[in-house]
């Protein structure tokens, strides 16, 4: 603690890039997850050969996943993000999966029953019972994304693994090797504490709770007019 005492400014400098690596890693890999987990959950049978490639690449080591994409993105930031995209991609897209299976077909056929077309039954049933489960995903991955981030500070990536790199080079600085560790853990701790509240307040019923003008605010509007309309 005496060291992140006495260089709070670059604590805190080194934190902002890691936690800048870790959010866009999150953008890029929801942004790929999701659509492939809609498209398996749509193609069965294409789920286990896909989810077993991307399981396989997660257990390539961190450190060997970046040197392999070093020659196609370079010794930088953009490698370290590549690699922890791939890595959170098994995360997510399982939970997408898992989040779609758990939605009672029942539900889907009462839906349909009432006049809901496949973009309502979507966004009124599936996005609201599977996003619980979903963003368990996030927060998983969002954890992955941190220790990752961690090892490419050996890229030039910057973020708080510079701190470790250094204290092990600079024959055995224990000041930032502690520094370090606990500012990673510190940075992981709090990302996983908000989405776990936010996993928490997407539960099916409690956003129904908040005040209506709110609620169509967030989701464009109600059910029972939608229905109506239909």
């Amino acid at each position: 603690m005496s060291y992140i005492l006495a260089h709070t400014g670059l604590v805190l400098e080194l934190m902002g890039q890691h936690l800048e690596m870790t959010l866009l890693t999150l953008g890029m890999a929801i942004g790929i997850a999701v659509p492939l987990g809609l498209f398996l959950h749509r193609i069965p049978v294409l789920a286990v050969p896909v989810m077993g490639l991307l399981g396989l690449l997660y257990t390539i080591p961190s450190l060997a996943l970046i040197i392999l994409l070093v020659p196609i993105f370079g010794l930088s930031r953009l490698a370290v993000v590549v690699a922890m995209v791939i890595y959170s991609q098994v995360i997510l897209v399982r939970h997408v999966l898992v989040g779609l299976d758990s939605i009672k077909l029942t539900l889907l056929e009462a839906a349909a029953g009432m006049g809901m077309n496949a973009w309502q039954c979507w966004w009124w049933i599936q996005v609201p019972l599977s996003l619980p489960i979903v963003l368990a995903g996030v927060r998983l991955a969002a954890i992955v994304a941190v220790a990752v981030a961690t090892v490419g500070a050996k890229f030039g990536a910057g973020g708080l693994g510079t701190l470790l790199f250094e204290g092990i080079a600079q024959a055995g600085r224990a000041d930032k090797l502690w520094a370090g560790a606990i500012a990673v853990g510190s940075l992981a701790l709090v990302l996983n504490t908000l989405l776990l509240g936010l996993e928490w307040a997407v539960k099916p019923g409690r956003w129904l709770w908040v005040p209506q003008p709110l609620r169509r605010l967030i989701w464009g509007g109600s059910p029972d007019k939608i229905c109506s309309r239909s």
